[in-house]
């Protein structure tokens, strides 16, 4: 039983550095041989001092971006962010080592680099994806998994019961205790009331306490979690707020008192904030000083003999902290008193028609990149509305004002999950809310790249709601 029930989880870290180290070995000694049989290439360095620097580097890099691969939770694209992350972390301190140790430089190129690290990349994301899909099969056939009771049988116990059921999570969830007799017969399984907690837990070698029981009944709580402490069982408290906040909380103190932040925004890293506006700048500059000036000479003369009026139509739209700006777009319909506050419609007849197929495909949103450029916009980010529909939305959905605590973007989360164009219901534009939301609370800058991949996918098949 103890085996079943410990499956080697202790290893479970051993063995994921072990093959770390494998493949950040093997590969090394792999392009090391391939750019010397392939291309002639003899660098004057001793191999031997490479791969302890090497090995070296990952005790480092390993030690700043830990092994999570043996959560419980985990998605796949935090295995992908967190294999760039460990990537990064250590090519920064191999090639410091190289520097100080002066064997930078032609005795090992920057391109092999470029060659090893690359490669290094996209085996490590799959190895750690491979392993996570093992760990996952292998909990569920009921191995390497945490006994675990729950203090408290209302809402948010059984909800946290339905979560914890998924075997791959590696919970055995063995019931409730709660003072409420009349659960007996309804509950999945009922062991007891809260005064014969600490019995069961020590007959039967429970590992975790999880409690749910609400504030009114502090004393029992207090009980529970020095029995825990007394006893080497880990104490978890579900807060009783969780029956309303159904989102990811984040923790932070004045002095020596927790204070939970009612949704977290990772742009508030000054680290994050630094590496989305400097792609920012380099994205922007790179496509204005590239395709646009292209792009806009074609596009001005079609405009011009579409209809009269001027190439770019400037408009005034909500910004970041709700401050305005104007926000640049090629002219895609005809001049007209309404530009200001009706939405473009299907078959609008504002609309040219060179206006309708640079809307079609996203060109007139291209002009954009010079609000980017000025600091007003994002290259990802919540939608900008017109002024009129920020006034009229900012009082019917709760969380509208919310999508503003970030800057602006040329696309969106919202836009790729298929909110784009027209909204003509209330309801449109509450799940257009709630995707932007959701953008800002699990930022990532892998999660910005995947939504230019899908908006250039979609521009180049065209968007049907995009009129």
């Amino acid at each position: 039983m103890a085996r079943a029930k410990g499956g080697y989880g202790f290893l479970i870290k051993w063995l994921v550095a072990l093959g770390d180290l494998m493949i950040l070995n093997v590969l090394f000694y792999t392009v090391y041989r391939w750019t010397h049989l392939y291309f002639g290439e003899s660098f004057n360095v001793q191999t031997e001092v490479m791969f302890l620097l090497l090995n070296f580097s990952y005790m480092f890099a390993v030690y700043f971006t830990p092994i999570q691969i043996y959560k419980p939770v985990i998605h796949f694209d935090k295995v992908v962010q967190h294999a760039l992350s460990m990537i990064a972390m250590h090519a920064l301190f191999f090639v410091a080592c190289m520097f100080f140790l002066k064997m930078s430089g032609d005795k090992l190129p920057v391109y092999f680099l470029l060659y090893y690290y690359g490669m290094l990349f996209g085996i490590f994301t799959c190895w750690r994806i491979l392993v996570r899909l093992l760990l996952k099969r292998y909990r569920s056939r009921g191995r390497n998994y945490r006994q675990v009771i729950i203090v408290g049988a209302g809402k948010n116990g059984l909800t946290l019961y339905e979560e914890m059921k998924d075997l791959t999570y590696g919970y055995k969830v063995l019931g409730f205790f709660d003072d409420n007799l009349s659960l007996k017969t309804t509950l999945p399984e009922y062991l007891g009331k809260t005064s014969e907690v600490e019995d069961f837990v020590m007959a039967n070698k429970v590992d975790e306490i999880y409690c749910t029981l609400p504030n009114s009944q502090d004393e029992k709580i207090t009980r529970l979690l020095q029995f825990s402490e007394k006893n080497m069982v880990r104490f978890y408290l579900i807060p009783e707020f969780s029956r309303y906040v159904k989102r990811r909380l984040m923790m932070e103190n004045i002095a020596s008192l927790p204070i939970l932040a009612v949704r977290e925004e990772p742009l508030q890293s000054f680290g994050n904030r630094l590496v989305k506006r400097a792609f920012d700048i380099l994205f922007s500059l790179l496509f204005l000083c590239t395709l646009f000036p292209f792009i806009y000479l074609i596009s001005a003369i079609l405009i011009k003999f579409s209809s009269k009026g001027a190439v770019i139509f400037a408009q005034e739209r909500t910004g970041f902290y709700g401050e305005h700006f104007k926000c640049y777009k090629f002219r895609s319909m005809r001049e007209n008193q309404e530009a200001n506050e009706k939405q473009a419609e299907k078959d609008d007849p504002r609309i040219t028609r060179i206006g309708q197929f640079m809307r079609h495909n996203n060109i007139d949103e291209l002009p954009q990149f010079f609000n980017v450029l000025k600091g007003d916009m994002s290259v990802v980010g919540p939608r900008p509305h017109m002024l009129a529909h920020t006034k009229l939305y900012a009082t019917a959905i709760d969380k509208y004002m919310v999508r503003h605590l970030v800057k602006p973007g040329i696309t969106g989360w919202a836009q790729v999950n298929g909110y784009r164009g027209e909204t003509k219901t209330l309801e449109q534009m509450e799940n257009r809310v709630r995707y932007d939301v959701w953008y800002i609370e699990n930022w990532t800058f892998l999660l910005d790249l995947k939504i230019i991949f899908v908006t250039l996918f979609n521009m180049l098949k065209g968007e049907k709601n995009a009129y």
